[in-house]
């Protein structure tokens, strides 16, 4: 008599994410974690799979490509063979699988589809066959974003001697010299042998007339005449100093010079006006001049991350510059400071400024604020980000451990700079707030080198028609902006193998 119950329908499963369709069945890449690392790996085997190539997650017979990072052949068979308990084939075969470099999977992706598989992309025989044949060098990239350059070479005698007279031809206005020569340094940077002849660098890219000949001479006779004579040069070593102070560019430094200045003390002499970051730089002059160690800058790092965090506490404060490619001390200290929440980033920077230059960390601050930044032209050098030009009175360690971690804090300016209570030295220090999302590319672009970053973004334009700088990736024909995540993925944007910091040292 009544109705029967109707039995009410299961929601159906939402719908799982679509797997992409897979281009190349026949192909299959396996990537070797070690020194690539768990979260690499997992990006480049997500990046593969979309462009429809199939990525094993364990080592087996089905694998045709394994694919490495910073490893010998060795180190990739040795690493497999643990993994696996089984041994691997010998270096005398490397048909199958193929065991490649980077460079390989890199060029794979640009194209989008697998790259033919050459002698320069194996690993093993070919690394050992190079060095055994003088006469002719590896051939490198015309980029230096193309090419590992780390930070300790063999022949520093030869990129000393280019650096210096690229560094005076831009002393004297000569921006086309002198990149000529920082060019040539930068490609000799990245020889993994010493250079016996000038022979041996004569298809180097970039290396020939005039560098050609720096080359010979020094290693024929252990000096270069162009090099000694800038070393007695009055107008080099005037030109050398006034540029070394903080706020004195080369245009400052040159009306300088043709107004008579020859040592510091003459500018009071000759009543030249100085600037507010000029007068700092001149009156810290002897600690600015002194190198910054990287047990300093790491202290700096520490009150500056104090400062900031007594406003947001969860901001990610990345040191930069040298410090971040492996140098051991430099000529200054860039921080760069970031928030998933844009608002917890607003004022944040001035807040942090006010609170240090009260407790007398500061001696000398300038903030420029974030410039508006739109879909840009060809620019290589916009910077836009809100930043503070900053000289820091670190104070010393000598009368304790505890009271160098705790800043010194109470202390007043008045209290560091008066005389007789000298317990800091002047550091000079460049704080860079960047919205999150513009951050991988703030990271890259402040790291450098600078002629690495020079290079890397002429790459981008003249190779891949698209603007790069430090807020992001745009293309200008399409007049749209391409969005990353990482450094990583910038580099896979363009086409390029990942170079980490420490072989940006271009």
């Amino acid at each position: 008599m009544f109705p029967h119950k109707k039995r009410r329908k299961e929601a159906a499963a939402p719908p799982g994410p679509v797997a992409p369709p897979v281009l190349f069945p026949d192909v299959w890449i396996f990537l070797v974690e070690r020194r690539m690392g768990a979260a690499r790996r997992g990006f480049l085997t997500s990046l593969a799979q979309r462009k429809g190539f199939c990525v094993a997650p364990e080592f087996s017979g089905a694998v045709t490509h394994v694919v490495s990072e910073q490893n010998s052949f060795t180190d990739v068979l040795s690493w497999i063979e643990r993994k696996t308990g089984k041994p691997m084939q010998s270096a005398a075969d490397q048909t199958s699988p193929h065991i490649l470099d980077i460079g390989w999977f890199t060029e794979s992706m640009s194209l989008g589809k697998p790259a033919t598989v050459e002698a320069r992309h194996r690993l093993g025989i070919l690394g050992s066959q190079m060095c055994e044949d003088r006469a002719a060098l590896p051939s490198v990239a015309p980029y230096a974003c193309q090419r590992q350059t780390p930070l300790t070479h063999p022949n520093s005698e030869i990129t000393d001697a280019l650096e210096m007279l690229g560094k005076a031809a831009a002393l004297q206005g000569s921006e086309v010299r002198s990149l000529a020569f920082a060019r040539a340094a930068s490609v000799i940077k990245s020889l993994p042998i010493k250079l016996r002849s000038a022979n041996e660098a004569k298809n180097l890219v970039w290396c020939g007339g005039h560098c050609q000949a720096v080359i010979q001479e020094i290693l024929e006779d252990g000096t270069c005449h162009e090099v000694e004579e800038l070393k007695v040069s009055e107008q080099y070593r005037c030109m050398e100093l006034l540029t070394s102070v903080f706020g004195v560019g080369v245009r400052t430094a040159e009306r300088w010079y043709k107004d008579g200045v020859r040592k510091l003390s003459d500018l009071e002499e000759l009543n030249i006006k100085l600037t507010a970051d000029q007068r700092a730089g001149i009156e810290h002059y002897a600690d600015l001049k002194q190198p910054v160690t990287l047990e300093e800058a790491e202290r700096v790092q520490h009150l500056i991350k104090d400062a900031l965090c007594r406003f947001v506490p969860d901001l990610t404060i990345t040191m930069t510059g040298g410090f971040r490619r492996g140098k051991q001390q430099g000529h200054d200290v860039d921080f760069l400071i970031t928030h998933p929440d844009q608002e917890s980033l607003s004022g944040v920077l001035e807040k942090a400024v006010d609170w240090m230059d009260s407790q007398g960390l500061l001696l000398y601050h300038h903030t420029k604020v974030r410039s508006h930044v739109h879909a840009p032209r060809r620019s290589t050098h916009m910077d836009g980000h809100e930043t503070c030009y900053a000289i820091f009175a670190l104070p010393n360690c000598d009368t304790g451990r505890s009271e160098c971690e705790a800043g010194a804090p109470g202390a007043t300016h008045s209290d560091l700079a008066s005389p007789g209570a000298h317990t800091w030295r002047a550091v000079r220090v460049d704080l860079v707030v960047t919205p999150h999302d513009e951050y991988p590319f703030a990271l890259l672009g402040w790291t450098g080198s600078k002629h690495f970053e020079r290079e890397l973004r002429r790459f981008s334009w003249h190779e891949k028609n698209l603007s790069l700088n430090s807020h992001g990736l745009y293309d200008t024909e399409q007049d749209c902006s391409i969005p990353a995540t990482s450094e990583e993925e910038i580099f896979a944007l363009l086409g390029l193998q990942y170079v980490p910091p420490p072989y940006r040292n271009a």
